[in-house]
């Protein structure tokens, strides 16, 4: 038995988001997602201070079927560290720091559109 983190094996549109988690594919989960081409995933950080070059390693992992990554910050936007901007723009993905309602909202439309998208979002209230 392999200790891979929780996921869903797929890509779906976040239904709802807040009371500390989100809603898709007919789940609920709390705490904070990973949205990538190969699932969704439990993801540890709950405040942009923990957003490091090492909690998006899953992202940077995934870059050949990504494009843009949608980093939700909580309930203000908040830049990430030079570390994470200098590994994004070496793996040739465009990062776009906003709160996690505008990260959800975004994502979505590029998720409709089949766009390759992937998003990290903190957990909100």
């Amino acid at each position: 038995m392999t200790n891979a983190p929780p996921r869903y094996p797929g890509r779906a549109p976040v239904d709802a988001y807040g009371n500390g988690g989100f809603r898709f594919a007919q789940m609920s989960h709390r705490g904070s997602i990973l949205c990538l081409p190969s699932g969704i995933y439990a993801w540890p950080p709950a405040s942009p201070s923990e957003i490091g070059a090492a909690a998006l390693a899953p992202a940077l992992a995934e870059k050949n079927a990504l494009g843009l990554f949608l980093l939700g910050t909580g309930q203000r936007q908040a830049m990430p560290e030079p570390d994470v901007r200098r590994a994004f723009a070496a793996a040739g993905i465009g990062l776009e720091a906003m709160d996690t309602g505008a990260a959800c909202r975004t994502y979505n439309v590029l998720l409709a559109e089949g766009r390759p998208v992937g998003a990290a979002l903190l957990a909100v209230d």
